[in-house]
């Protein structure tokens, strides 16, 4: 790498490795909070980025983990702040379950915890939502969590029912501080029915493969945006994408030091990516 290089792809971390070049991404996923929204105010750089790829016609989806919401809510959400991306260049964990849970039974049924992001993908998928004998008891994310909906789910488990969760995010964020998640109530009933789910949002670079289905794109030339070292870079590594670390989110220097992997790239924000 010469000088010229050398300054332009300097690492924000320090000793973090530096950029080996982007010449060769055509592709784009990145995660939406932390990376192009905080609290529904658009980080800056991130309208611009999203305006670039649209106008170069850059294949790119826009990621997240929260399955309470459906793409076409959140693509109003993200234009409330600023970001102009179309429903269908959002890709839920939501999303991602429906598309696992089709290829697996297609035509099946689910007992589901959780609310319109979940149960709208299910539906889409030609899944029929019923409580008696169902083929999966699905724990998505959401804001109204029952006890009678979690007793009907362990003993729906615990009768044979196969355990798909939507993420393992064991809280979630609020202007009042940490709320708890999916990943929470996924430890509750795993603790009543000695059961694990099987997890197909991030970190499991399944998530990625099926968005990279989504857009025809190939790993070998994709490049994943995340905040978050235990999901968005991990599982884009084990995919084999080229990892991008932005410090807009929930990471810094002390957080990227506590993991034995690294991204391919830290920068200070979405805004470095622009041309």
């Amino acid at each position: 790498m010469n000088a010229g290089e050398d300054e332009e792809t300097e690492s924000t971390a320090g000793d973090e490795p530096v950029n080996d070049g982007r010449a060769h991404i055509e592709c784009w996923l990145t995660d939406m909070d932390g990376v192009l929204v905080r609290e529904d105010r658009a980080i800056p750089g991130a309208a611009d980025l999203i305006r670039h790829w649209t106008l170069t016609d850059r294949p790119f989806l826009v990621l997240t983990n929260n399955s309470i919401f459906t793409a076409r809510d959140l693509s109003a959400r993200l234009a409330a702040a600023g970001l102009e991306v179309p429903e269908e260049r959002i890709w839920t964990s939501a999303l991602a379950t429906a598309a696992f849970l089709k290829q697996q039974r297609p035509g099946g049924s689910a007992f589901v915890v959780g609310e319109a992001g979940i149960l709208t993908a299910l539906h889409d998928a030609g899944f029929v939502m019923t409580e008696t004998a169902p083929d999966f008891v699905v724990v998505g994310e959401t804001r109204n969590y029952s006890f009678e909906a979690i007793t009907k789910a362990i003993r729906l488990i615990n009768a044979g029912a196969r355990f798909i969760s939507t993420n393992p995010d064991a809280t979630g964020p609020s202007p009042e501080g940490p709320l708890p998640a999916t990943g929470a109530i996924n430890a509750l009933i795993t603790k009543a029915t000695g059961k694990e789910p099987y997890i197909v949002g991030k970190p499991n670079p399944m998530m990625f493969r099926s968005a990279l289905n989504r857009i025809g794109a190939h790993s070998h030339n994709t490049a994943m945006i995340g905040d978050r070292m235990d999901t968005d870079i991990v599982a884009g590594m084990e995919a084999g994408l080229h990892t991008i670390l932005v410090m807009t989110g929930i990471s810094d220097a002390a957080e990227i030091e506590r993991f034995p992997f690294r991204p391919d790239e830290v920068l200070g924000s979405v805004a470095e990516l622009l041309p």
